[in-house]
């Protein structure tokens, strides 16, 4: 059996799944310092981790966690620090857009 025989198959959901959790990895650097707010982020980011642990990927799931996280962000009275997660919000979207590529 060859190298590339053994090779898995990548889905469009392993390549989402892969991009959001770049995504979270970034947005934890993000969060770092103290804010008002920041404990809604951090159970988020919990509940996110468990939806990424998952095997199977639902993406309706996704879209909703990606609602949760717009509502975080307008409730989030440091200004700077919503513009912040707003970026990732974005970057969210594009994980969860992201398709495999075909050569």
């Amino acid at each position: 059996m060859s190298k590339n025989d053994t090779k898995k198959v990548q889905t469009d959901a392993d390549v989402k799944k892969k991009a959001v959790k770049m995504v979270i990895t970034h947005l934890k650097k993000k969060i770092g310092q103290p804010y008002v707010g920041k404990q809604n982020m951090d159970d988020w980011i919990i509940e996110m981790e468990t939806l990424l642990s998952k095997q199977e990927f639902d993406i309706g799931e996704y879209f909703e966690m990606r609602k949760k996280l717009n509502d975080i962000i307008e409730r989030t009275i440091d200004e700077e620090m919503r513009y912040k997660l707003r970026d990732s919000w974005y970057s969210l979207g594009k994980a969860l857009d992201k398709k495999v590529k075909h050569k």
